[in-house]
């Protein structure tokens, strides 16, 4: 999407967003709000529902006076686009202020400091994920200006949230996050959202190395594909908007996600909401944690540089891998100790098939059984399209293109949908859920078939090879249901 398109563009609702300021009523309850974050299967845009939160005023500039001079760690990452994803593995950091980071982020060629060595021109800053309670550790009265509350969730406020400052061109990886769903605050600055859905995740060749908890990685670089190595992403959804402050996205529980920032600072403020199905993930992530290590460090046990993320600072031994593997057992059954013996095998074997994720992504062997759910979804989709409006905007499905020579930003041409007073909003996610099945059901095999020739270098298994199949987010999950099943008799 051009910049200069973006005041026509359904998916830009900056002036929808301050079009209802004056009258100071917000389109949804908290009740509401939550209702629609607990039942919507689709990332969607809310709009006039922050305008008097305090956190508005929360640019760069205002943070640096408030941190007065405070270190905060920047990841640097490089403009050049590559079909390789830049993982934090392969970036350097800065311990900087953020005046420091501002003054760097005027192209001031004759900086000093921290950034004295990364030309503005060729490097992009990146502040992310700092969690507010860390930050503001000594100024607890700031967390007062992030109501979640207005979303349903009282007592939610700054707390349980976390922020990031970022230049021209700072971005996340593709990835998924593990646990609960996501809400974004866009503060200052745009940041451009490519999003796929879950039953998309054979397409997005999803590796835990470089492994981080709570974060499942594509291997691609979804702006700047190489499809010749990973041909089954033309397959894949993309789903994209461009977030512009004062506006709120709702990411669900499972959605792929590559984000960057498209003005020269950006301000964001986002919480993960907990979930009922985060209990079994935490069983699934355990898993997950226990056997990366436990390969990786058996392959090199003196250099975690190149497979851990940095964010991840606790042991890795395998005795402190198998104490968090039992903790987070324990935790799912003290979590429903009331049920029954039956009822919570049949907790473990059939709650995620109500998910659609799962209604997409399911095997041979769980087809009958999930699939007879269709109906129960297309109900779902029918009431989610009745809330949308100026105020609940739909992320719609982009057309498939091949990334531009300019960078690989993609542009979204999807037509939209008009209501009976002629306004026009962005497109509701629609997929064919038969063609999904059996395209997902055929990408691990097609997956296979495109390896059986093998190139001399395609003969030798690695370690990432054999983890990509061992910890495979299909595999955890079957895996974190029989040690369950077990567990329970």
């Amino acid at each position: 999407m051009a910049a200069g398109s973006e005041a026509s563009s359904p998916l830009s609702l900056e002036a929808r967003a301050a079009g209802d300021q004056g009258e100071h009523v917000k389109p949804f309850t908290p009740e509401k709000a939550k209702e629609i974050i607990m039942s919507l299967q689709q990332p969607a845009i809310f709009c006039n529902m922050v305008f008097d939160w305090p956190a508005r005023h929360w640019t760069a500039k205002y943070l640096s006076e408030v941190l007065h001079g405070k270190q905060i760690r920047f990841r640097m990452g490089m403009k050049t686009i590559d079909t390789v994803p830049q993982f934090e593995t392969v970036c350097s950091f800065v311990e900087a202020t953020l005046e420091e980071f501002l003054t760097w982020n005027c192209d001031q060629s004759c900086v000093l400091g921290p950034f004295k060595d990364y030309d503005h021109s060729k490097f992009w800053a990146y502040a992310d994920y700092k969690y507010l309670i860390s930050l503001f550790d000594d100024k607890t009265d700031v967390f007062q200006d992030v109501i979640w509350s207005d979303f349903g969730f009282p007592g939610r406020n700054g707390q349980e949230s976390t922020l990031w400052i970022g230049s021209l061109g700072a971005h996340t990886p593709c990835h998924l996050d593990s646990y609960g769903c996501n809400l974004v605050f866009q503060v200052q600055g745009r940041k451009r959202w490519h999003l796929f859905p879950p039953e998309d995740t054979p397409f997005l060749y999803p590796t835990r190395i470089p492994y981080e908890e709570s974060s499942v990685f594509s291997k691609i670089n979804v702006v700047n594909p190489d499809l010749k190595r990973f041909p089954q992403f033309q397959k894949a959804q993309r789903h994209m908007v461009t977030l512009s402050p004062g506006q709120v996205l709702f990411v669900p529980r499972h959605w792929w996600h590559y984000v960057e920032s498209i003005d020269p600072v950006t301000v964001s403020i986002n919480s993960w909401i907990e979930l009922e199905e985060d209990h079994l993930a935490r069983v699934e992530e355990a898993i997950t944690r226990t056997l990366v290590c436990a390969l990786k460090t058996a392959e090199d046990p003196h250099d975690t540089r190149a497979w851990l993320n940095p964010t991840e600072v606790e042991e890795t031994s395998h005795e402190v891998n198998c104490h968090y593997l039992n903790g987070a057992v324990a935790a799912f059954f003290d979590h429903y100790k009331t049920s029954k013996l039956e009822e919570i095998q049949e907790l473990i074997t059939n709650k995620e098939k109500m998910k659609k994720e799962d209604l997409n992504m399911c095997n041979h062997l769980e087809v009958e059984g999930a699939c007879g759910q269709s109906i129960t979804i297309a109900a779902r989709k029918q009431q989610a399209a009745s809330l949308f409006g100026p105020d609940l905007v739909p992320v719609s499905l982009s057309p498939r293109e091949t990334p531009s020579e300019g960078g690989g930003i993609f542009e979204s041409n999807s037509k939209d949908f008009v209501d009976k007073d002629g306004q026009h909003f962005a497109r509701p996610y629609c997929a064919d859920r038969q063609r999904m099945m059996s395209n997902s059901e055929s990408a691990g095999v097609e997956q296979i078939a495109s390896r059986s020739a093998p190139a001399p270098s395609q003969t030798c298994v690695s370690t990432d090879d054999l983890l990509d199949c061992l910890v495979n987010p299909q595999v955890t999950r079957m895996v974190a249901q029989l040690l369950l099943q077990g567990k329970s008799l």
